[in-house]
């Protein structure tokens, strides 16, 4: 479906979706396309989220449900738009409706995100969330198995190294406390709410995991791919009261969100020039044990 899911596609299942809610369209902005289709309507302070994926229903029933439960804790996340069932089903796509938190994008600072994962990770969630456990390699073996542009050798390095690092992480001593973690925290999923304080987006990715997997895109943009300052870094560990990069695990972590990574550019790149590159560059660094100061964000 990857290859389906266009802008003018998403565009037709947004009017559907507004249509049956009584919002207006017109001229809505499109800010992301990747996983999901995220736009922000003209007419009024709303987001609509539409899957990628038709089979997303439970991933963002989850979504819906987490925001809700953050709601009733008073944590500074992104709400849904009250009133209405969700999620839907629109045009055989999964939508969500979210309150538009910001009239253009802004991301947090990294001591603000800090701030924000700390909170987080204090709260102790409802068992009725039915959150599932953490498990990387059910999406690393998604993305293997969606993976086409790859020639036999390739595919075969990947396997290899998913299997290693399966072992490698059946093998790590975990320090910080198993509880709710956001699943793909980084400074992308954090945004400055208008009236100026930080909250977090991005709810579909909730599970029950250890607390090191929220801070390991932090220090993986940091150290190895240089997306973040110094100073920027420092603040969040300040903030968040844990270097993550002195723990005998955070390697394995790192190489394991490497992979992840990879492996979803390259179910996405649907001929893109840009996006096949940037796949083909991470590949061949992963392969060649390379620099990844090249990795551009996506």
């Amino acid at each position: 479906m990857a290859s389906e899911f266009t802008e003018d596609v998403a565009r037709g299942v947004l009017a559907e979706a507004c249509a049956a809610t009584g919002l207006n369209a017109g001229g809505a902005e499109l800010l992301r396309l990747g996983s999901n289709a995220v736009f922000r309507l003209a007419s009024a302070p709303v987001i609509v989220r539409i899957a990628q994926d038709p089979s997303a229903a439970e991933e963002m029933k989850r979504g819906a449900a987490v925001a809700r439960w953050l709601a009733s804790e008073d944590y500074p996340a992104t709400r849904l738009v009250p009133g209405l069932a969700q999620p839907a089903v629109v045009g055989g796509r999964v939508v969500t409706y979210w309150e538009s938190a910001q009239d253009r994008v802004e991301y947090v600072r990294l001591d603000e995100l800090g701030d924000l994962l700390k909170r987080l990770h204090w709260l102790d969630e409802p068992e009725s969330l039915g959150l599932s456990y953490y498990d990387p390699f059910s999406r690393v073996a998604g993305g293997l198995a969606a993976l086409t542009e790859v020639s036999e050798d390739e595919r075969e390095f990947l396997e290899q190294r998913a299997a290693r690092l399966q072992k490698d992480l059946a093998r790590v001593d975990f320090v910080l406390p198993f509880g709710a973690i956001h699943g793909d925290a980084n400074v992308g999923n954090a945004i400055r709410h208008r009236d100026g304080h930080a909250i977090l987006i991005d709810l579909d990715s909730f599970a029950l995991g250890h607390r090191e997997w929220d801070l390991v895109l932090t220090s993986l943009y940091y150290e190895r791919f240089g997306w973040h300052t110094k100073a920027e870094y420092e603040s969040f560990v300040y903030h968040y009261g844990f270097e993550l990069r002195n723990w005998p695990g955070y390697e394995v972590l790192a190489d394991i969100r490497e992979l992840m990574m990879t492996l979803w550019l390259g179910t996405r790149t649907s001929g893109d020039p840009r996006l096949v590159g940037e796949f083909r560059r991470r590949l061949d660094a992963l392969c060649t044990d390379g620099s990844r100061r090249d990795w551009q964000p996506f």
